[in-house]
């Protein structure tokens, strides 16, 4: 993890259920004495990631309903400390976060880690109803957060960035599966390793999991859309899962002469990448 990132040494459980009572009936002892929970349990960690937000970042009441994507709290803070080394901060600092989610997980870490303006747009009008109540009920937030609604899914940047806009970033977590299917049969082997039942290990909205072609084909619309808000964004930014979309991502951008930056995350559960490409 980033050396800024107050998770790098793990989760504070003792601390953390100071925080949460609901934490402590999902907590485990390990055969080595230390407290954990099942992180297959999605209320678990549900509730891992409310004790984690109250504790570190002062925000309460944060909340998201039964089916909606569930964010770990420190792999998402580790994108927005990867951005701060990226960004140019000599001036007021203002993002995008494409895809934001019920959860407004990125606008509200990086207004409570670094005072940022952020603006999330998403799809999903429920999302986006649920996104504005998380920043009502957020009445410690350093700075202004905007969420507004895409009323077009096949746009990306056109219709959210305005013509007197500038962003310093944009950032993403794409969807990661080609389709519904990818997710069943990725969500079984997941239980199947876990020795699980449940089918539907992981949480989230259909446009939060899967979209035609998966991240790659997302990834490689938002690098072409990309292009025509050059002038109005230093930085874009996403998440890439599989590090086997990368090769044709990079010959897209070399293709448009962008430069870019591959920026490896490791969060000790998972490895994964930021591709950041500007135009500038």
């Amino acid at each position: 993890m980033h050396s800024n990132n107050i998770h790098k040494e793990g989760y504070n459980f003792n601390k953390l259920l100071k925080f949460s009572s609901n934490l402590k009936k999902h907590t485990i002892t390990k055969e080595n004495g230390d407290i954990s929970i099942d992180f297959s349990n999605n209320e678990a960690v549900y509730n891992l990631n409310k004790a984690l937000l109250l504790s570190e970042y002062n925000i309460a009441d944060w909340f998201i309903p039964e089916g909606y994507l569930c964010s770990p709290v420190p792999g998402r803070a580790d994108y927005i400390h990867i951005l701060n080394d990226l960004i140019n901060k000599e001036t007021e600092v203002k993002g995008l976060d494409i895809g934001v989610g019920a959860n407004c997980i990125y606008p509200l870490l990086a207004s409570q880690i670094f005072g940022w303006d952020m603006v999330g747009c998403d799809i999903n009008l429920n999302s986006v109803k649920i996104a504005k109540e998380n920043l009502l009920l957020a009445k410690t937030l350093k700075a202004n957060i905007e969420i507004v609604h895409q009323e077009n899914p096949s746009n990306i940047f056109t219709d959210i960035i305005k013509s007197s806009d500038y962003f310093e970033f944009t950032m993403c977590n794409p969807p990661f599966f080609n389709s519904e299917e990818d997710y069943l049969k990725a969500s079984n082997r997941k239980n199947k390793n876990l020795n699980l039942n449940n089918n539907t290990n992981f949480s989230g909205l259909s446009n939060e999991l899967w979209c035609n072609g998966g991240e790659a084909l997302f990834i490689k619309r938002m690098i072409k859309e990309s292009v025509k808000f050059k002038s109005q964004v230093n930085w874009f930014t996403s998440l890439v899962s599989n590090k086997s979309t990368l090769p044709k991502l990079e010959k897209q951008l070399l293709k448009l002469k962008a430069k870019y930056e591959i920026v490896a995350m490791d969060t000790k559960n998972k490895k994964s990448r930021i591709l950041a490409w500007t135009f500038n």
